[in-house]
C-alpha cells in the first residue's frame, strides 16, 4: 500500500511540486436528458390570445427561448442517498399567425415544462455555517444551511418544432396547467398580461430539449500542484500617460483573412460520396485496392466506407 501523501511540499522525484488542499464541488450522479415534449400548452399574451380566438388562423414555429429553471431536491423516503430532483422550464416562446386576409404577425406566450430525476447525492450529518457576505442582508453570518447537495442544470436553447391551434374543448392530459405565472417571468413579456384563464382557442407546441442534471457535493480534495499559476501575457496599459501604445494598423497587419467569411465552407464529401476514386481517405476500406488503385485489384477495386 503506497504511503499516505500529506498536505505541503513532496520531495523525491515526483513531477509535482506540492499537495494542496482545496474546496470544490464533486459530482457525485449525474444524468443527461433528450426530451421531445408534444403537445405544450402555450398561454398566450392577452392580444395574442384574442388573435387566435378568430377563425382561419394557421400559425407556424418561429422562436423558443429558455427563461429560467427553477429546481427542488428532496430525499427519497426509505432510500438513503437518493434525492428527487424537480425541474420546472419556464419558456417564451413565439409563432408566426396568419388568416386569410391581411399580413402575419407575431404571437408571443408563455410555456411549462415539469421533469423529475432521481439521483445519488450521498449522506452528510455535519451542520454548515458561513460567514460569506450577503448582498442586501445585515452582515450576519449566514445561516445554518441544510447539508443536502446541490442540484445543477444545464440545458440548451430549445427547438421549436411544431405549433397548432385547438378548440377549447381539447386537452393534452400533460398537466402543464398553471394558476400563477412569477413576477420575474412576467417581467420577460414586457409587462403584457399572460392569459390564463382563458375559454378560447389554445395554442400548443411541440419542443426538443437537451439538458444535463447533477447533484454536487462541498468536498476537500488533496490535489497535486504543479507550480504558482502565474499569467504569462502581458497586459499593461499604455498609451495613458506611459509608454506610446502600439500602433493599430499594426495590430491589424496580425489579424488572419477572414476567407470564410467571404466563401463559406461546404461539407467535405467522403469518397463514397463520389466517383468513388478517393480511396485511402478516413472512413473508406482501401483493402480491395491494394493491388493498385481504383477499379483495379482482386477485390474489384470498390471503395468501401465503413
Amino acid at each position: 500500500m503506497s504511503e499516505k501523501v500529506a498536505p505541503g511540499p513532496v520531495g523525491g522525484n515526483a513531477c509535482f511540486r506540492e499537495a494542496v488542499c482545496i474546496h470544490t464541488n464533486k459530482v457525485y450522479d449525474s444524468c443527461k436528458s433528450k426530451e421531445c415534449i408534444r403537445d405544450l400548452r402555450v398561454y398566450l399574451t392577452a392580444e395574442s390570445q384574442a388573435f387566435i380566438n378568430n377563425s382561419g388562423v394557421n400559425v407556424k414555429p418561429r422562436a423558443a427561448e429558455l427563461l429560467f429553471v427553477n429546481i427542488d431536491v428532496e430525499k427519497v423516503p426509505y432510500n438513503r442517498g437518493f434525492y428527487t430532483i424537480d425541474v420546472r422550464f419556464f419558456y417564451r416562446l413565439t409563432v408566426e399567425a396568419s388568416t386569410t386576409i391581411g399580413c402575419p404577425r407575431l404571437l408571443i406566450g408563455l410555456a411549462v415544462f415539469d421533469k423529475r430525476c432521481i439521483l445519488v447525492g450521498s449522506e452528510g450529518g455535519a451542520r454548515i455555517f458561513s460567514s460569506k457576505f450577503v448582498q442586501d442582508a445585515p452582515d450576519y453570518q449566514r445561516m445554518q444551511s441544510a447539508n443536502k447537495p446541490t442540484a445543477v442544470v444545464e440545458a440548451v436553447e430549445p427547438i421549436l418544432l411544431e405549433a397548432k391551434i385547438v378548440e377549447p374543448t381539447y386537452c393534452c392530459g400533460c398537466g402543464c396547467e398553471i394558476s400563477s405565472v412569477p413576477a420575474p417571468i412576467c417581467q420577460c413579456f414586457g409587462g403584457e398580461d399572460i392569459a390564463l384563464n382563458c375559454d378560447g382557442n389554445r395554442l400548443f407546441v411541440t419542443l426538443g430539449q437537451f439538458s444535463i442534471l447533477r447533484l454536487e457535493r462541498d468536498i476537500q480534495l488533496l490535489m497535486p500542484a504543479f507550480d504558482i499559476c502565474m499569467p504569462e501575457r502581458d497586459c499593461s496599459c499604455t498609451g495613458a500617460g506611459g509608454e506610446e501604445a502600439e500602433d493599430p494598423c499594426d495590430v491589424f497587419d496580425r489579424f488572419e483573412f477572414p476567407i470564410d467569411e467571404f466563401f463559406p465552407p461546404r461539407r467535405e464529401p467522403r469518397c463514397c460520396d463520389s466517383c468513388g476514386c478517393g480511396c485511402g481517405n478516413n472512413g473508406c476500406n482501401n483493402s480491395d485496392n491494394a493491388a493498385g488503385g481504383c477499379g483495379s485489384g482482386s477485390g474489384g477495386g470498390r471503395c468501401k466506407c465503413k
